[in-house]
């Protein structure tokens, strides 16, 4: 039909749009910019000529670790073991 339904308060009305600018013409893909955790879901492309195909997809958007801090344990002597440690969030 044309449209894409955002579903209640889902925040998607800016971000989301067809690839193609009339989506009839057999590609009803959609794009979804700036991607957020909170678009984590399962998402259903129904299309519809003479009749009705559907099909889920679940998108899973992860946040980007925090930049890592790392610390050397033991001495810096020549000839000794030392231990790179790295931490992030």
């Amino acid at each position: 039909d044309h449209h894409v339904d955002y579903g209640s308060g889902s925040g998607l009305q800016d971000r989301v749009a067809f690839v193609q600018k009339d989506p009839s013409q057999y590609d009803a893909s959609i794009r979804l910019a700036d991607l957020q955790v909170s678009d984590t879901g399962t998402y259903q492309c129904r299309v519809k000529k003479n009749t009705v195909a559907v099909h889920e997809v679940i998108v899973t958007v992860q946040e980007k670790p925090a930049p890592p801090q790392c610390w050397i344990e033991g001495e810096l002597i020549w000839g000794s073991s030392i231990v790179l440690r790295c931490f992030s969030r």
